[in-house]
């Protein structure tokens, strides 16, 4: 432990696990999401690394920073002395490390590179990308120096909801397919990482049908392949903005007094907007009870109503801490 740092025992935080998957429907805001946990975790003192594994560099963007190498580096510091690192995880340079820990091919394994043997096998082989993403993503969870983790905390910007389940569930395709050998191996460790208490996969949603819908999926699927699931994050929630039917009458007297138009077609305009509210409120509260249903604790995050940058980002992830 550095000095000036304060031991976090993650099982009595509200966020017990150390890996923390984060997925969700395009669009819903999970990148968003999980850069915000990642405050919200190093803010209680943990050393975090925030991952992604497909490629789009949504959290350079997020922080404000150059394209992520195939390195950890810090992007964020928070009060307290806490601190974010980031990995954008390559699946060619996964390979060579993968070659070079396991087989020892060294400058070898970089020489085949150079004629396109990585990319092809990355390419002709979409399973083996995803077993080397999830394998390095392990190695960094568990990950020790002087018999200390290197990170309490690891969060990863997963695939969405439509893959996440075949994404996960990868290696342990792959540790039944191989029949002996570090693929085997490496494959049953990732594995059994991801089913272990230790994992939690938390799925970013909105008050909206098909993001409702994969949620439910997913988190179905999940439970079938034994994949713990944490939370569901209610994403961009507004509270309503009537408590209940507006009349005509309502309006027009609510304008006079605040010495506004109250003509026929104002009033008529502001009626029919007032009933879409209350609709999209009835719809917005059934599609809520769905997912209590679904028995995972569940946590809403505010809209954010000028875009997203830093001082947004800590307005979440003071919200998930």
């Amino acid at each position: 432990m550095r000095a000036g740092e304060r031991a976090v025992n993650p099982a009595t935080t509200g966020w017990p696990a150390r890996l923390h998957v984060v997925t969700g429907k395009g669009g819903t805001g999970k990148t968003t999401v999980a850069a915000a946990l990642a405050l919200a975790l190093a803010a209680e003192g943990r050393r975090t690394l925030l991952v992604e594994v497909e490629g789009r560099q949504g959290i350079a963007q997020l922080f404000g920073t150059d394209p992520l190498p195939y390195e950890e580096r810090r992007i964020a510091a928070v009060p307290g002395g806490g601190e974010v690192r980031a990995l954008a995880v390559d699946p060619e340079e996964a390979l060579l490390e993968y070659l070079d820990m396991f087989y020892k091919l060294g400058a070898a394994g970089r020489a085949l590179r150079k004629f396109g043997a990585i990319d092809f096998a990355t390419t002709i082989a979409p399973g083996l990308r995803d077993v080397l993403l999830t394998g390095k993503v392990k190695e960094a969870t568990t990950r020790t120096v002087d018999r200390r983790r290197v990170y309490d905390s690891v969060i990863l910007d997963a695939p969405p909801t439509g893959r996440i389940g075949r994404f996960l569930n990868v290696t342990a395709e792959a540790a039944r397919l191989a029949k002996v050998g570090p693929i085997k191996t490496q494959s049953e460790g990732v594995a059994a990482l991801l089913r272990s208490p230790i994992t939690s996969v938390h799925v970013v949603t909105l008050l909206e049908e098909m993001p409702v819908q994969e949620t439910i999926d997913a988190i179905e699927e999940l439970g079938k392949l034994g994949i713990p699931v944490g939370r569901v994050i209610l994403n961009a929630a507004s509270p309503p903005l009537l408590a209940g039917k507006v009349t005509q009458a309502e309006l027009r007297r609510g304008l006079v007094a605040a010495g506004l138009p109250a003509d026929r077609t104002t009033v008529a305009g502001l009626h029919a907007e007032a009933r879409d509210q209350i609709t999209r409120r009835a719809l917005e509260d059934s599609l809520r009870a769905d997912l209590a249903e679904l028995g995972v604790p569940m946590i809403e995050l505010p809209l954010l109503t000028s875009g997203v940058d830093r001082a947004s980002l800590d307005r979440l992830a003071a919200a998930l801490g």
